[in-house]
């Protein structure tokens, strides 16, 4: 049971598990668009995350705090260098205008982990940021990057797809500003931190509605496609709704951010 728990613990602190929902939320764009299949695309977005990811998580870490490096710290430190190779191969087979904006992304992501300005604080300790500059981050990776790469035409579906993207990873991101709210600094002003649990909870029924009708408006909608649509949004409102501070961290960083691989799955089915 304990090497279990340690596999576990590994896959979720390594980013391994948001890298798959990364790579879930490209392969379910792909799908919605009709846009074929793109290695390259899919496979930067997976080991880009990864990189991402372990730098926000620890670079404070292992620049400023000099932590002692354990068995698994190594063994990320070990992930993350393999992932930046790969991504940087992934990385050199995009198309020109996709590699600027993945070089964009790259900027936003060292900008988000260290201040502008010596003594300054970063990006993500900026009030009440964090949580849409995570979101707009997700939508560039996850929709904006294939379109680009493919060559897609930037029509009304797209703009749409967009918009229900970043409210998908903005509801999501919900919970786990509620499960947080314990341990979060005051001074991050997180939206439950300055309306409340019950208030975060409303405003997210009320997007999962908005994310829900959005894909109504697609045309020659399926049937399945609005079950399916609605089975997340009910999932995701399941999830809210028995959000508390109680809860552990394995309820956001795993089960959480599940939703978007189980979305996958039941578009592949």
């Amino acid at each position: 049971m304990s090497i279990l728990k340690n596999i576990l613990s590994f896959y979720i602190e390594s980013s391994l598990h948001v890298a798959f929902a990364v790579y879930a939320l490209v392969r379910i764009t792909f799908l919605k668009l009709n846009i074929p299949y793109d290695e390259a695309v899919t496979l930067f977005g997976f080991y880009g995350t990864i990189v991402g990811y372990n730098f926000i998580k620890y670079d404070e870490l292992a620049r400023i705090k000099k932590v002692k490096l354990t068995f698994r710290f190594k063994a990320i430190i070990a992930l993350s260098a393999i992932s930046f190779l790969a991504t940087f191969y992934y990385f050199l087979e995009l198309q020109t205008k996709t590699k600027c904006i993945g070089f964009l992304a790259l900027i936003i992501t060292i900008l988000y982990t260290l201040p502008f300005f010596p003594n300054k604080e970063n990006m993500r300790n900026w009030s009440g940021v964090k949580i849409y500059l995570v979101a707009l981050a997700w939508v560039g990776v996850t929709v904006c990057l294939p379109v680009i790469n493919a060559n897609h035409d930037w029509n009304s579906i797209v703009f749409l797809k967009c918009i229900q993207r970043f409210i998908l990873v903005f509801v999501l991101m919900l919970i786990f500003e509620i499960i947080d709210l314990k341990t979060d600094n005051w001074h991050l002003k997180t939206i439950p931190q300055q309306i409340g649990v019950s208030k975060t909870k409303y405003l997210t029924y009320l997007l999962l509605l908005l994310f829900f009708f959005l894909d109504l408006m697609k045309p020659n909608i399926s049937s399945r496609s609005m079950i399916t649509t609605f089975s997340i949004a009910l999932i995701v409102a399941l999830f809210t709704y028995f959000a508390t501070i109680k809860k552990n961290k394995y309820y956001t960083s795993f089960w959480v951010e599940s939703i978007p691989i189980f979305w996958l799955m039941l578009l592949l089915i």
